[in-house]
C-alpha cells in the first residue's frame, strides 16, 4: 500500500483530519483566551481540553452526522481539502504527503522520548524503590510545622531519603508523602506551602479526569498541537493547585521558594554521549521549564482573577471549533 491509498483508508483518514482539527481548535482555543484575556488557569484549562477531547471524536462524529460529508461536492466546497493539498507535488516531484510523514513520524517520537518513556521509567523506579514511609513520630517537628494550616489534613508520611521529595495521592485514603530531604532544605513556611499545593491536588482531585485526558492524548501521538495542549493543560492544573495554596497560606513567596529548591534539589548533572542520558537531560529541561513558568508567576503574584465559571467562554469556544472543523476534511 503506497502513501496516498494510506490516507483514503479510514485510519488514515482519521489521521489526517485529527491532526489538521487539532490545530484548528488550537488555533481557535488560544485566540479565545487571549481575546476574552482569560487569566484563570481553570477556565484556561477547560478551553485547552477542547484541544485534545474533540479531535479524536471529530472525525466519527460528523460522519454519522452527515455520512456525505466525504463526497467530492462536500469537498469542493470545504473551507479545507487534505485529499488536494495531500496530493500537491513540491518542484514536481516530492509529494507533500512524504513532508506530512516525516512531521508525524517526528512529532510520535518526541511523545516517546519526551512523555512514554520517562513515564513508564519513573513507574519501573517507584516499584523497585524500598523507601519505608511513616507517619510523623510523637513530637516531630514536621507536626508543629504544618499543624497550623487552617485545612482538614491529610495523612503525612515520611521516608528517610536525602532527596528531595513531595507527592500526593487521592481516593478513598489521600496522603501526603514527604523526604527528610525535602523537610530539611525547605524553611517552615515554604514546607507549609508545599504540602497545601498537595493538599490543593487532593481537594481537586482530578487524576481520572488527567489520565483519561492522558489516555486520549497518547491516541493522537502524532499531533504536535495536542501534545503543546496536553503540556499546558499539566501546567494549568499545577497553576490551579498554586493558586489554591496561596489561597491557605497567603504566602506565594513561600511556595515560590519551596519550587526554587525542589527544582535545583532535583537536578541531574548530566554528561556524556549515552542516549540514555540525553533523554533525561531533555526530560529535565523541559520540566525545569514548567517550574520556572510557576516561580514566575508566583514571583509576580499573579494569582487567579475572579472570573466566574468560565462555561459560557467555554461552550462558544466549542462550538466555534466544532462549526469550523466540520468544514475541514
Amino acid at each position: 500500500m503506497d502513501i496516498s491509498s494510506f490516507f483514503n483508508t479510514y485510519p488514515g483518514i482519521h489521521i489526517v483530519q485529527a491532526f489538521l482539527h487539532s490545530l484548528t481548535a488550537t488555533v481557535i482555543a488560544d485566540r479565545s483566551i487571549h481575546a476574552w484575556d482569560i487569566k484563570s488557569p481553570l477556565i484556561r484549562q477547560r478551553v485547552r481540553l477542547i484541544v485534545i477531547f474533540v479531535p479524536i471524536f471529530s472525525y466519527p462524529l460528523y460522519q454519522l452526522i452527515d455520512p456525505g460529508r466525504s463526497s467530492i461536492s462536500f469537498r469542493l466546497g470545504a473551507l479545507l481539502d487534505s485529499n488536494r493539498w495531500l496530493s500537491l507535488e513540491l518542484w514536481g516531484k516530492v509529494p507533500v504527503s512524504i513532508f506530512f510523514i516525516v512531521l508525524l513520524v517526528s512529532t510520535a517520537a518526541l511523545f516517546l522520548v519526551q512523555e512514554l518513556i520517562p513515564i513508564l521509567r519513573h513507574t519501573a523506579e517507584s516499584k523497585q524503590s524500598e523507601l519505608e514511609w511513616d507517619h510523623p513520630g510523637e513530637g516531630s517537628p514536621v507536626i508543629g510545622v504544618l499543624g497550623d494550616l487552617p485545612v482538614e489534613m491529610p495523612d503525612i508520611f515520611i521516608a528517610e531519603d536525602a532527596n528531595p521529595v513531595v507527592y500526593s495521592t487521592t481516593g478513598n485514603n489521600p496522603a501526603v508523602f514527604l523526604t527528610t530531604g525535602l523537610i530539611d532544605s525547605l524553611e517552615p513556611d515554604e514546607l507549609r506551602a508545599a504540602v497545601a499545593h498537595e493538599i490543593a491536588h487532593i481537594r481537586r482531585s482530578r487524576k481520572p479526569l488527567l489520565m483519561f485526558t492522558y489516555l486520549l492524548r497518547v491516541l493522537q501521538f502524532f499531533s504536535p498541537a495536542t501534545l503543546v495542549e496536553f503540556r499546558k493543560v499539566v501546567e494549568d492544573e499545577e497553576k490551579i493547585c498554586d493558586d489554591s495554596a496561596v489561597e491557605i497560606t497567603g504566602k506565594p513567596g513561600a511556595l515560590a521558594g519551596a519550587l526554587e529548591k525542589l527544582r535545583h534539589g532535583s537536578a541531574d548533572n548530566i554528561e556524556g554521549d549515552n542516549p540514555a542520558e540525553m533523554l533525561r537531560a531533555i526530560e529535565r529541561m523541559s520540566h525545569d521549564m514548567l517550574i520556572r513558568n510557576r516561580i514566575r508567576r508566583l514571583t509576580r503574584g499573579d494569582a487567579a482573577q475572579a472570573e466566574g465559571s468560565g462555561w459560557l467562554k467555554f461552550a462558544a469556544t466549542l462550538a466555534a471549533v466544532l462549526m469550523i472543523n466540520y468544514f475541514i476534511v
